[in-house]
């Protein structure tokens, strides 16, 4: 377990390396490149991308952005929501894979 937290911090201090990146991310493109790379919206697509919108737009914090350490700090608090997100997840599931296996011996 304590290996795997520090895999955690140690990914979540490094996560402000995207910003260097030239463009944007593979897979994380909107509506408009999506469009001038293939030509067209996927129908799906275009429906969901009005329903689901993310918690933080950019890995940013709104109105914290004003530069590279700012940045940074959005995107470490954005890994750092991600990953407490993912583990809450996984934590009910397997809560409730338990109570199912218990009533089944």
């Amino acid at each position: 377990m304590k290996k795997l937290l520090i895999a955690a911090i140690v990914i979540i201090l490094l996560t402000p390396i995207g910003l260097l990146a030239p463009g944007s991310a593979w897979g994380e493109w909107g509506i408009d490149e999506i469009k001038n790379m293939v030509g067209y919206v996927p129908s799906g697509m275009k429906h969901f991308s009005d329903t689901v919108k993310a918690l933080f737009p950019d890995y940013g914090i709104p109105g914290f952005d004003k530069n590279f350490f700012q940045q940074s700090i959005g995107y470490i608090f954005s890994a750092i929501v991600g990953i407490a997100v993912i583990a809450i997840v996984f934590f009910i599931l397997s809560k409730m894979i338990g109570r199912q296996e218990g009533k089944n011996e």
